[in-house]
């Protein structure tokens, strides 16, 4: 006798098997995407927060938007400058401007 069951178990799983290794990648894929997105924090507005550039209300931010409204002149601006990126771990270049 013939029947369903038997031709199936003499059958094999069939090539529906090949999709399970294609489904548990896009699972881990998914996995490592939500854990790498949840791992980043927003900075003001959701934006990432930014490496190394200073923000409008640092101290060197603040230095500069004198200089461009005049309230000081070039060589004091130079002077703070290199006194803030001492402060701040930023090495200036050879002629005490930043790079």
């Amino acid at each position: 006798m013939n029947t369903l069951a038997t031709t199936l178990a003499h059958a094999g799983p069939g090539p529906w098997i090949l999709l399970f290794p294609l489904v548990w990648a896009v699972v881990i894929a998914g996995i490592v995407t939500v854990a790498r997105r949840a791992g980043r924090r927003p900075g003001r507005a959701g934006r990432p927060y930014r490496d190394g550039g200073p923000d409008e209300h640092s101290p060197i931010a603040l230095l500069g938007h004198r200089f461009a409204a005049g309230e000081i002149d070039e060589d004091e601006y130079w002077r703070r400058l290199t006194v803030l990126e001492e402060q701040f771990g930023r090495a200036p270049t050879t002629k005490g401007r930043r790079a």
